[in-house]
C-alpha cells in the first residue's frame, strides 16, 4: 500500500501546477473513433465499441455532428440516449464543454435538452446557454414543417424548434442503463457513486491502478486534490477487503 509520502508528493505536484482543472478534451473523437465512442456509450451505430470512451466528450462531439453538420440520424440517437441516461451525466463537465463552444446551434441544443430536466437541479444553469432568438433544427423549411407536423414535445418551449418526426424516438437505438453499466466501467461507477469526477477516477484506477494522481487528474479532467484522495481511499478500501481463505 502506498505510503502517505506518496500521496503527499502527488499533492505537492498539484500545487506546483496550480490545481488548474483541464476542461478542454485532449481531442474530440471523429470518424471511426467517434463511431466507436458512440457504440461504447451505448448508442446503436456501426463500429467496434470503445467502452473506455469519455462520456461527455462523446456526447459533445455527437451534438456538433448533428447541429453543425446536419447529421440528424446521429442527433436522433443522442436525443434518445439523453432521455434514458441523463441522470448519469456529469452535468458540470458537459456544461463547461458546451459553454466554450463557438456554435450557437450546439448551445441551443443542450439548453433545450436540459430544459426538460427541470426536476434535476444540476441542469438548471444550462438555461444560460440558450440563444435569445429561435434556432431551427432544419435550416430549410423549418417553419413550414413546424406548421405541418407540430413540434417535437422533447423540445417544446425551448429556443430550438424541432418539427415532430424529424428526430425519431426509438428506445432500441440505445442500450438500457442496466446493459450499459455491464459494459462501460465509468458508467457503472457513476451508478454506484453518482455522476462525479470521483466516480470517473475510481473507474480509471480499476483500468490502470498505477496511475499517479496527476495522470489520473488529466485522464478524468478532474483536480489533483480529488485524484489524490481517490487514490488514498481506494488503497484503504483494498486493504480492508478480507483475504480469501
Amino acid at each position: 500500500m502506498p505510503s502517505w509520502k506518496t500521496f503527499r508528493n502527488d499533492w505537492d505536484a498539484g500545487w506546483a501546477v496550480g490545481f488548474r482543472r483541464v476542461v478542454e478534451p485532449r481531442a474530440l473523437p471523429a470518424g471511426e473513433a467517434l463511431s466507436a465512442a458512440m457504440a461504447g456509450v451505448g448508442m446503436s451505430v456501426a463500429g467496434d465499441p470503445d467502452y473506455s470512451a469519455a462520456i461527455e466528450d462523446t456526447l459533445f462531439a455527437v451534438s456538433i455532428e448533428g447541429m453543425e453538420r446536419d447529421l440528424l440520424r446521429e442527433l436522433a440517437v443522442l436525443t434518445t440516449w439523453w432521455t434514458l441516461h441523463a441522470p448519469f451525466v456529469n452535468a458540470d463537465r458537459l456544461f463547461e464543454l458546451v459553454k466554450r463552444s463557438g456554435s450557437e446551434r450546439v448551445r441551443a441544443y443542450w439548453a433545450a435538452l436540459a430544459r426538460g430536466r427541470k426536476s434535476d437541479p444540476r441542469f438548471g444553469r444550462y438555461a444560460t446557454l440558450a440563444p435569445t432568438e429561435d434556432v431551427h433544427l432544419l435550416r430549410v423549411g423549418g417553419v413550414f414543417q413546424l406548421a405541418r407536423r407540430g413540434e417535437d414535445p422533447r423540445f417544446a418551449g425551448s429556443a430550438l424548434r424541432v418539427p415532430q418526426g424529424v428526430l425519431r424516438a426509438r428506445d432500441s437505438d440505445v442500450l438500457s442503463p442496466v446493459r450499459l453499466a455491464r459494459h462501460h466501467r465509468t458508467y457503472r461507477a457513476r451508478v454506484l457513486m453518482g455522476p462525479s469526477y470521483r466516480a470517473d477516477m475510481w473507474a480509471a484506477l480499476e483500468r490502470h491502478p498505477a496511475l499517479s494522481a496527476s495522470a489520473l487528474a488529466r485522464e478524468t479532467y478532474g483536480s489533483i486534490a480529488t485524484a489524490s484522495r481517490v487514490k488514498r481511499d481506494r488503497e484503504l478500501w483494498r486493504a480492508s477487503v478480507p483475504s480469501e481463505v
